[in-house]
């Protein structure tokens, strides 16, 4: 039986092979997730649909990744009585600052990396999948929500789509065929942050699952009232319980705190 240090060898040898075969056929210029999907479109009425924005009106709500603070406007705009987005990278909020004040919004948006006001409704669109910690970050929700108070979730690609590795799916599900040691070196060519492993590099990957976010949100304090995996358009035919990891697109799902 081979030892772990016997092994060695020949992982660093496969990552190698791996590294040069990614430098051989990867783009000069990366896969980027750009948000263009939603261009000329409502990310936020996508992302929940009309009989959940009628829920906003007058009514407090947490934007938890909001990014730069565009949902957060939207959700202002619909009538929310405050908005409160959260984000763990300091110079988004302040560009998201910016943002409110420029639109006459402030009065009504505040941005900070925690907080303790309780809201009526928390959103998460397209973060989910990067939460270092997403079991706290349920855990979190929870006690952010009023009793009887709704958590709307909506995030992609997963894990397994073929785009699930963002910058590292180079083609299709490159990010699954390649090793982790093998991506982050060939990665390390263009991004200069030290990133050693999926979780650290900017925005972190969590490698999230659909049967994962299902676990987790089954074994939160939150009661899970429903969960749609959207198909991806080209392969909606494929689509089902058994192929969903493979052939999702966007994953939706809320979740209430009990009255």
């Amino acid at each position: 039986m081979s030892s772990g240090l016997e092994s060695t060898p020949v992982r660093s040898m496969f990552t190698a092979l791996q590294y040069y075969f990614l430098t051989k056929i990867a783009p000069s210029e990366p896969p980027t997730m750009n948000g263009s999907a939603y261009a000329g479109e409502s990310k936020l009425r996508i992302s929940l649909g009309d009989k959940l924005l009628d829920l906003i009106h007058e009514k407090t709500v947490i934007d938890f990744g909001c990014g730069e603070g565009d949902q957060c406007l939207e959700l202002a705009r619909y009538g929310a009585r405050k908005v409160i987005g959260i984000d763990i990278r300091n110079d988004l909020l302040e560009r998201a600052a910016r943002k409110a004040a420029a639109a006459g919004l402030d009065d009504r948006c505040d941005f900070r990396t925690c907080t303790d006001t309780e809201a009526d409704l928390i959103i998460s669109l397209d973060s989910f999948e990067h939460f270092e910690d997403p079991a706290a970050v349920l855990n979190s929700m929870y006690e952010l929500l009023k009793p009887g108070g709704l958590v709307v979730i909506s995030f992609g690609p997963t894990w397994y789509h073929p785009l699930g590795g963002h910058l590292f799916s180079v083609f299709p599900w490159a990010h699954l065929i390649f090793s982790e040691p093998a991506l982050i070196r060939w990665r390390s060519r263009i991004r200069h942050d030290g990133a050693t492993r999926f979780g650290e590099v900017e925005g972190g990957l969590n490698q999230m699952t659909i049967a994962r976010f299902e676990k987790l949100a089954r074994n939160s304090r939150l009661r899970l009232e429903m969960l749609e995996t959207v198909p991806i358009r080209k392969l909606r035919h494929l689509h089902s319980r058994i192929t969903r990891e493979f052939t999702t697109a966007v994953v939706r799902a809320k979740l209430a705190r009990p009255a």
